[in-house]
Parts: structure tokens; C-alpha cells; sequence
């Protein structure tokens, strides 16, 4: 089975600092991969890379056995990838609706205006915000713009979602709310990589996961055996409570 994703060897420098240096993994359809990591580990650039923002100084993305390295972000999007920033960036002066359906329009399939405004309006609905279609985007609370954000993606139709800490800023129940929504998107068969801090969060939704650490790869597996790897514990979890949040409270 060919991988949907494949990180081969990927390497990303700014002046100095390597930010990402020889990133190998693979994952698979309809997976739920967490990527988790101290903050500077990698994360984002490795999501800039992987949407088309920066291009690998060496190494290939290669996505449903395209390498798509260097693409730009809507020629990414074309092949099925979207995106949900964890700064939410909504087209203030337009609905909930009109939010959407750019994000159709500049989705996987070539929709008709018709065709993406339904796309939208699905997708919108899917994420809780039927009774929000008319509603300015900046009217919305957090919680609001956060599931606009992941609604703008979804109506992209694609094959794989990168999430970035979608459940930052939210409260215990509008939590638990959005990690619904997340494992309906894979039953969906839906790919999803993300970010996250919420340890208890990313452990119960993850298939696998891949620590990373000064832009390196430090481990990789199950959620369990990333709760017990003594280099992650050592070079992410020094805290205590962290340690504990990862063990499920343990």
C-alpha cells in the first residue's frame, strides 16, 4: 500500500538554525497522526512545508505518490490537502457561509459556485454551525471562529487535514465538543496530522504519534509507547504534571 503522506529525509534551514534536519515518516489513509514536541521541536515549519508556504532545502513531501515538494499552497490544496491554523484567520466582513465557500472554491474539486456553496453550507453544518450561516465572522467567539476555521478546511474536500492546536483557547466542553467533530472527520476517512498541547486530548484521538525535538525525529509509535519513552519523558515531559497529563493523569 503506498503511504498517503511521506516525509523522506526532509531538511529546512533559516539563516543558522535548522528548523527541521533529515524528517523521515509515513502515514496512512484515514490515520489520526499527533505530532507533538517543545515548542521551536519543528512543528509548524514541518506544516509549512508539507502546505507549501516554504519549499525543503533538500528532502522530499510526497503526497498520494506525488511529490509535491515545493509546490505552492493552492497547488497543495488542489491536491487534496487544507489546513486549520491555530491563528484563526477568517474573512471578517463575510458569513460563516461565504467563509466556507472560498474555502471550497479553492478546494480539491473544481466546484461550480452553486456546487461550493453546498459543499460550505455542509461542512459548516457538520462542525456546529448551522445556526451561525449568516452570521459575520466577526461576530463569533473563539470557540465560533475555531470551528469556522476547521469548517473553511473541510469544505476544501480534501484528503488529508493538517490540524494545528484546533483546541487551544477552548473550554472543557467545547473540548470535548471539537474532539467529536475530529473523530467524525476520520470515519469520514479523512486523514489528520495535528498539532496539539492537550496531552489527554492528542493521546485518545492519535493512531501513532511522532515526538520531535530541535527539528529531529526523537520517537515514534503508539500513544502508549510514547507515554513510557524515556528520551521523550526526558526531553519533553520534565514537567511532572506534563509526565502525568500524558499518562492519563496516572
Amino acid at each position: 500500500m503506498i503511504p498517503l503522506l511521506e516525509i523522506d529525509a526532509v531538511s529546512k534551514t533559516f539563516g543558522g538554525l535548522r528548523a527541521i534536519e533529515q524528517l523521515s515518516f509515513v502515514m496512512n489513509e484515514s490515520e489520526i497522526l499527533g505530532l507533538i514536541g517543545p515548542n521551536g521541536a519543528g512543528k509548524s515549519t514541518l506544516f509549512n512545508l508539507i502546505n507549501g508556504v516554504f519549499a525543503p532545502d533538500t528532502g522530499r513531501v510526497i503526497f498520494h505518490g506525488i511529490d509535491v515538494s515545493g509546490e505552492r499552497p493552492h497547488r497543495i490544496a488542489k491536491h487534496g490537502i487544507a489546513r486549520a491554523h491555530q491563528i484563526v484567520q477568517p474573512l471578517e466582513s463575510m458569513t460563516v457561509l461565504e467563509n466556507c465557500t472560498v474555502g471550497a472554491c479553492f478546494g480539491r474539486a473544481n466546484l461550480t459556485r452553486a456546487r461550493a456553496e453546498a459543499a460550505a453550507r455542509e461542512a459548516a453544518i457538520f462542525v456546529g454551525l448551522e445556526d451561525r450561516l449568516a452570521t459575520f465572522a466577526s461576530n463569533l467567539n473563539i470557540a465560533g471562529k475555531k470551528r469556522l476555521e476547521l469548517a473553511r478546511a473541510l469544505a476544501a474536500q480534501p484528503r488529508m487535514l493538517l490540524l494545528d492546536e484546533v483546541l487551544a483557547g477552548l473550554n472543557p466542553t467545547e473540548v470535548e465538543h471539537m474532539i467529536g467533530v475530529i473523530r467524525r472527520i476520520r470515519e469520514r476517512g479523512i486523514a489528520i496530522l495535528m498539532i496539539e498541547h492537550l496531552m489527554q486530548a492528542i493521546m485518545s484521538l492519535s493512531d501513532r504519534i511522532v515526538v520531535l525535538n530541535s527539528g529531529q525525529k526523537l520517537a515514534e509509535g503508539l500513544p502508549t509507547e510514547v507515554a513510557n519513552n524515556s528520551l521523550v519523558i526526558e526531553a519533553y515531559l520534565g514537567d511532572p504534571a506534563l509526565a502525568r497529563e500524558l499518562h492519563g493523569g496516572a
